[in-house]
């Protein structure tokens, strides 16, 4: 690393870590660690060990999480386009594994861009249940939106909102919560430099009071019972220990559960918070130079079974809503039925309730929670994005393929991941191609990749514009 560190962090970190701050400043001078997570809603662990082109290792928090060498290319390889894993760095695989969500359960990921942690919490559920991942920056949504379609994800809704606007909305409403923190960054400096361009005390201040406001509201939408999860990819006490005793004072309905994994993980620091609480030291610090990750904290929470009950529930969708436009969206529908008939025939997503088809515009959805109304809050994905609908036709969508199994098309055009078509098709160009006309899955090594019309001998190309190698 050939940056400096700035000075008013070197020396409270030297202050802080004592004889153990040499081995802290030296693992900014090692190799950075770099790692992917296998998406089980693609692919099992042991076929992605047997078909991987690159060596990996375990990380030994994350089931799915791998290491990968320096110089490997994962994102490069056509594998990563039909979502089989997700890069992410090691420690940050942690917290969402520490919120153990479980099928079937409803689980909000309130500071979820870029989509790291949401497609994980995403694997865990299986497709059942439903997933709400908020991101309050428009743009950084957007990508937040295209990560879970990359990785096929079915039953999430994006919200691109405040989280008190959420708060008033969904008042203990959720099982789990994950509160991945804004935060100043420090334990990414090795692997983002730019990190410590935009590092001050100043932004330690201002991130820890925005933490306090966050936290709050993921209290207020916590279910009674439910797990809370709080994590930072920093090394400030104040964001950390100092943010969890005031959360703790301030929310007496709340304890702190351990956390797994002591054999890779520190304690937290029960000393480097006001007031001092023992029960932080049951919170956990991930350190550089103690394991193969970069710098994160992690404290896990359960809410007491007989908090107090919300005063009102989350707004069911009015009946009006559902039944705007009844021509447009019962045409829609059959447009869908139509089309999955003809290129779906052995579909296994549950489509049946047409409650659950939500038509904006153009653009058929189907909702993995069609009774709740999102009148009112900004939402970029509200479930799967089935197509469009033009002339009574449907024009499947991007994140529909991505989301099918080979299994479960009429018609596939499957190639290796070495073949030359491959890449021709990724380029976004047209393939001469035998086959029966209508629209075809098109899969690498059976795996979903995109969309190809077949036309007279001729697959056309349906690949994303926006997605296209270069």
């Amino acid at each position: 690393m050939t940056q400096s560190l700035p000075t008013a962090f070197t020396e409270r970190m030297r202050t802080l870590m004592q004889d153990e701050y040499d081995a802290f400043a030296a693992s900014y001078e090692q190799p950075l660690f770099h790692g992917l997570r296998v998406n089980p809603l693609k692919i099992a662990r042991e076929r992605f060990l047997a078909l991987t082109p690159f060596p990996v290792e375990p990380v030994a928090w994350c089931a799915n999480g791998f290491r990968y060498q320096e110089g490997m290319r994962p994102g490069k390889h056509p594998y990563h386009s039909a979502g089989l894993y997700y890069l992410q760095e090691p420690s940050a695989m942690s917290a969402a594994e520490c919120l153990e969500a479980q099928p079937g359960e409803t689980i909000l990921d309130l500071c979820a861009a870029p989509g790291g942690k949401s497609t994980q919490l995403a694997a865990a559920l299986l497709g059942e249940g439903l997933l709400i991942a908020n991101e309050i920056h428009p743009v950084r949504a957007r990508i937040l939106s295209e990560n879970l379609e990359r990785c096929g994800v079915p039953n999430a809704v994006v919200t691109n909102e405040t989280p008190e606007r959420l708060m008033e909305r969904f008042p203990q409403f959720f099982d789990r919560i994950l509160v991945d923190a804004p935060c100043s960054g420090e334990g990414m400096f090795r692997k983002l430099p730019e990190a410590i361009d935009e590092w001050s005390p100043n932004k330690v201040l201002e991130c820890h009071r925005m933490q306090i406001d966050i936290l709050d509201a993921a209290a207020a939408m916590l279910k009674p019972g439910g797990t809370l999860v709080y994590s930072t990819c920093t090394f400030a006490p104040l964001e950390n220990e100092q943010s969890m005793a005031i959360f703790l004072e301030r929310h007496p309905e709340f304890s702190i559960i351990p956390l797994p994994h002591p054999e890779h993980f520190s304690s937290g620091h029960p000393e480097w918070a006001t007031p001092v609480s023992d029960e932080l030291a049951q919170t956990a610090r991930l350190w550089p130079h103690l394991l193969s990750g970069e710098g994160h904290y992690l404290a896990k929470l359960h809410k007491s079974a007989d908090a107090d009950q919300p005063a009102e529930v989350p707004k069911k969708r009015k009946e009006k809503r559902a039944k705007s436009a009844p021509a447009g969206r019962k045409e829609a529908i059959a447009a869908w039925r139509s089309f999955a008939a003809d290129a779906l025939p052995h579909l296994s997503h549950h489509l049946g309730d047409d409650r659950a088809f939500l038509l904006f515009g153009e653009q058929l959805f189907y909702s993995p929670a069609p009774e709740l109304d999102w009148d009112g809050i900004k939402v970029l994905r509200v479930g799967l994005h089935l197509g469009t609908v033009k002339k009574n036709r449907l024009e499947p969508s991007h994140a529909l393929a991505l989301a099918l199994s080979a299994q479960e098309a009429a018609r596939v055009a499957d190639f290796t991941a070495e073949d030359p078509d491959l890449l021709r098709y990724l380029k976004g160009e047209a393939l001469s191609r035998e086959g029966s006309n209508g629209w075809t899955l098109i899969t690498v090594n059976g795996f979903s990749l995109g969309w190809g019309k077949h036309v007279d001998g001729q697959l056309k190309n349906h690949y994303p514009k926006g997605l296209r190698w270069l």
